[in-house]
């Protein structure tokens, strides 16, 4: 089946099974459809979900953002990358970075790479292009954000980080088994942070928010990314859903909404009709010749 000339109702339906966390071959089956068709349905959404995002999401006005990173990995773990099989560009250890306006949940800027200074240089860069205003911003104790806040906001920021304290670690740890934080510690870094608004509870709970809603974040399990470029383009999709089309049920409306960014309710209708637009035009067909016969 050409994916080009599936139903709109069919490409709906497979978009918003990607967003509920579906795996892409139960969507397959489910859609009966290829394992191809949902594979490039999933690579032009993302496109055109990153399209979305970089063209709408501007001239912000917020008040407190908070950051954070989320972890997962494609194709191998950063330790078995290397002498993994026929491991792709990519593969290994991958963050996402976010940043979230605390008041209207909305996600204002995202970055997918690894841990790295300029991983972080690149986030905050990216947020403050998207910003109109002085904000206060909350970012955990990760050192790497001290010069990436310093590069992108210099002093026309109210910065504090959120250091989470520790305690011993636990005598007989399961797998995944952190040691338990015990307390944190508000730490002016610029500006006049409100120290009562010093946190990350808003973040953290999108990264689980995260975790819940698509199927490749899942630990211990099969569904990792396999291409990078999937698993960007997954969450750009996850993204623009979350922001436009998602009522989020403390606000009762989106975040795009409770932002200002948009007037009205988004569906995956306007993200197809988005899809559309980005597609190439199709090559004019040569003249027909007639066969002749023998």
């Amino acid at each position: 089946m050409c994916m080009n000339k599936l139903p709109l109702a069919k490409r709906t339906q497979i978009l918003a099974m990607l967003c509920e966390g579906s795996s892409m071959r139960s969507i397959s089956r489910v859609a009966d459809v290829s394992i191809n068709t949902v594979s490039k349905l999933l690579v032009e959404a993302g496109e055109a979900c990153l399209a979305i995002h970089d063209e709408t999401v501007r001239n912000v006005k917020a008040s407190r953002i908070q950051c954070d990173e989320i972890w997962s990995f494609c194709y191998a773990k950063e330790k078995a990358a290397p002498t993994a099989k026929a491991a792709p560009e990519g593969a290994g250890d991958v963050w996402t970075w976010t940043a979230l306006d605390a008041e209207t949940k909305m996600i204002v800027s995202y970055f997918v790479g690894d841990r790295s200074g300029q991983s972080a240089i690149a986030i905050m860069d990216d947020l403050r292009s998207r910003l109109t205003n002085r904000v206060q911003l909350t970012t955990d104790s990760y050192r790497a954000y001290l010069e990436a806040v310093e590069g992108a906001f210099g002093d026309d920021v109210d910065y504090a980080q959120l250091v989470k304290l520790y305690g011993p670690t636990n005598a007989n740890p399961g797998r995944y088994s952190p040691p338990e934080c015990v307390g944190t510690k508000k730490r002016r870094v610029t500006g006049s942070p409100d120290i009562g608004h010093v946190s990350t509870s808003y973040v953290e709970r999108q990264n689980l928010t995260m975790r819940m809603s698509m199927r490749r974040f899942t630990r211990l399990t099969n569904a990792f990314s396999k291409k990078l470029d999937n698993h960007i383009h997954a969450l750009a999709l996850y993204f623009a859903f979350y922001n436009f089309c998602r009522i989020h049920k403390t606000l009762k409306v989106t975040p795009a909404m409770a932002a200002g960014i948009t007037d009205k309710l988004w569906s995956l209708e306007d993200i197809v009709s988005k899809m559309d637009a980005l597609a190439p035009a199709p090559k004019p067909r040569g003249p027909y010749k007639k066969r002749s016969s023998i």
